[in-house]
């Protein structure tokens, strides 16, 4: 088991690898940051169809947060400045905006900043 939350991103895609790179170098989450491409997602609980449509935060029980929650969760766990903001992404008024947002940005990542074609993101998984 592991004893840390492990946020989980598409190593392919240029813009989710600058993102996390950000997140490892200023915000600096409680957490391991992998891409899913290099990790074991069987044993997080986690499919590579999931991994490639949304960033993940895996608590060490197990317990798995996507997209908009995942990032709030790891502004959380980095403390001082960035909690208050990963709380606010979790309130019910703007929780759904959040969530919005995000999908916006996932959607359109491969052209943002560092994306490529291999940014784009698959459909929704079922």
């Amino acid at each position: 088991m592991r004893s840390r939350p492990v946020l989980v991103y598409d190593g392919d895609c240029g813009f989710c690898t600058m993102a996390a790179n950000f997140a490892e170098r200023r915000v600096r989450p409680r957490c391991e940051i992998v891409p899913w491409q290099f990790t074991d997602l069987d044993g997080l609980g986690v499919t590579p169809e999931r991994a490639a449509y949304e960033v993940l935060w895996v608590t060490p029980s197990g317990a798995v947060d996507g997209g908009a929650r995942a990032v709030a969760k790891a502004l959380l766990s980095a403390g001082g400045v960035w909690a208050p903001l990963g709380g606010v992404l979790l309130l019910p008024g703007v929780r759904w905006v959040a969530r919005g947002v995000y999908r916006l940005v996932a959607t359109h990542r491969h052209r943002l900043p560092g994306g490529t074609h291999a940014c784009t993101v698959p459909r929704r998984p079922g």
